[in-house]
Order: C-alpha cells, then sequence, then structure tokens
C-alpha cells in the first residue's frame, strides 16, 4: 500500500470515528428540545485532499458540523440515525479489514512466507 492509501483509511477512520461520535449524540439528545443534530461529512473534503496529494491528507481533520435545516425542530428521526450508525460501522469495519489485510501481506513478505 503506497503512502497516500495508507493515509487516506487512516483519515477516513478518523472521519467514521468521529461521525460515530455525532450519532451517538444525536441520539442521546434526541428529546431534547431546540437540539442541532451534529454530522460529519468528510468524504468531498477528503477526495479533495486526495488530489493534493500525501501533505494535505495528513494535515486533514474531519469535523463537526451542526445540521441547521433540522435545526429547533424536536424530535429526531431516530431511524435515520440508527441507520446511519449501522452504515458508519460497517464502513468503519471494512477499513479495518482492508488494513489487517495490507499487514498480513506486509508480514508475509518481511518473513518471506513462513
Amino acid at each position: 500500500m503506497d503512502q497516500l492509501s495508507a493515509l487516506l483509511v487512516v483519515k477516513a477512520l478518523d472521519g467514521l470515528a468521529l461521525r460515530a461520535s455525532a450519532i451517538s449524540q444525536n441520539v442521546a439528545n434526541a428529546s431534547s428540545p431546540n437540539y442541532t443534530p451534529l454530522r460529519v461529512n468528510f468524504e468531498g473534503q477528503l477526495r479533495d485532499a486526495a488530489k493534493a496529494g500525501p501533505e494535505a491528507v495528513q494535515h486533514f481533520q474531519p469535523q463537526f458540523v451542526q445540521d441547521v435545516s433540522r435545526a429547533g425542530q424536536g424530535g429526531m428521526r431516530l431511524d435515520l440515525e440508527l441507520a446511519s450508525a449501522s452504515e458508519t460501522a460497517l464502513r468503519y469495519a471494512a477499513l479495518v479489514d482492508v488494513l489487517s489485510r495490507q499487514m498480513q501481506i506486509s508480514r508475509l513478505a518481511a518473513t518471506g512466507g513462513q
């Protein structure tokens, strides 16, 4: 795996972990009046950073943003939050699997297949 790919996987894991945190906060505050849901939308920005090269990816930090389109509407759509949580967990697990397989390949190469 080249340097850029490894950085992208790590930053994507960071973004997904932050998204999972945002979702848990949204679920916890679902019945709070005037609560503004949090979102973490990082994929487009990470894609742009990738085009600029490894240094731009290394400096990229996913962030919480408030979903002002839902601000103060009361009543969070728990079904959508839970669906997003499930999708986030699946994507996270897939990326961890990619890293695990890459480590296996590297270990085999280092030990000569033994």
